[in-house]
């Protein structure tokens, strides 16, 4: 079985057109923690993950990290695909979460596939226009939502069997798009309540129940 068809929009794809997209790309990985791509650099290639997990932020100028969406198995990088099509530099960076396992479609495949192929433009356009409503919510959550609710949900989600979740106060107000100081904050009030425990690096939820309906309050 080929890569292509872990993805549903490419096992489709007609045979002369599949061919031509298996021969012209290569399969690459690459190790954890490495920069993919960075702020200023063009892409050369459409990434489609077929394993592990990539992390896209930015930073603004005054330091700030914000994680804008995460890309794994089975995606493609939205910003990769909007600067191969509109022929820009990356605003962002892509930091391999895990080990990384892609493959890389040449910035010349992909332009002939997306003029020529009817099937890989509506993979292409399906895959960004999905991101793009989750980059909306994602502005939602930052402009309109709570910083408490939003803290508790992050703190479920990060949370292991046992209630415990290994992440800094840097790495939280990275993934909530906020100060550090601000998250500082919360997490002393829910550990005011007896909801966490702190210790460095990390946090261990006491009280489930207070964060769930506060999260889904």
């Amino acid at each position: 079985m080929s890569w292509v068809d872990q993805f549903p929009g490419l096992s489709q794809l007609p045979a002369p057109v599949r061919d031509h997209l298996i021969s012209g790309s290569t399969v690459v990985t690459v190790p954890e923690g490495t920069v993919i791509f960075g702020p200023g650099k063009p892409p050369a290639n459409l990434l489609l993950l077929i394993d592990g997990t990539v992390r896209v932020q930015q930073t603004s100028d005054s330091g700030r990290e914000i994680v804008l969406y995460r890309v794994h198995a089975g995606e493609s990088c939205v910003l990769t695909t909007a600067c191969l099509l509109a022929y820009e530099d990356y605003s962002a960076e892509g930091i391999a979460e895990t080990a990384v396992r892609a493959a890389a479609i040449p910035r010349e495949i992909f332009d002939r596939l997306v003029a020529e192929s009817v099937d890989f433009r509506r993979f292409v356009f399906t895959a960004y226009s999905k991101r793009i409503t989750d980059l909306f919510l994602v502005i939602d959550e930052i402009a309109f939502r709570r910083m408490d609710i939003r803290l508790a949900q992050k703190l479920l989600e990060l949370a292991d069997v046992d209630g415990s979740i290994a992440a800094t106060h840097r790495k939280l107000a990275t993934e909530l798009g906020t100060a550090r100081e601000v998250v500082s904050r919360q997490l002393q009030e829910f550990q005011r309540r007896n909801w966490i425990m702190q210790s460095r690096g990390i946090i261990q939820i006491l009280e489930r129940d207070p964060l769930v309906k506060l999260a889904t309050g």
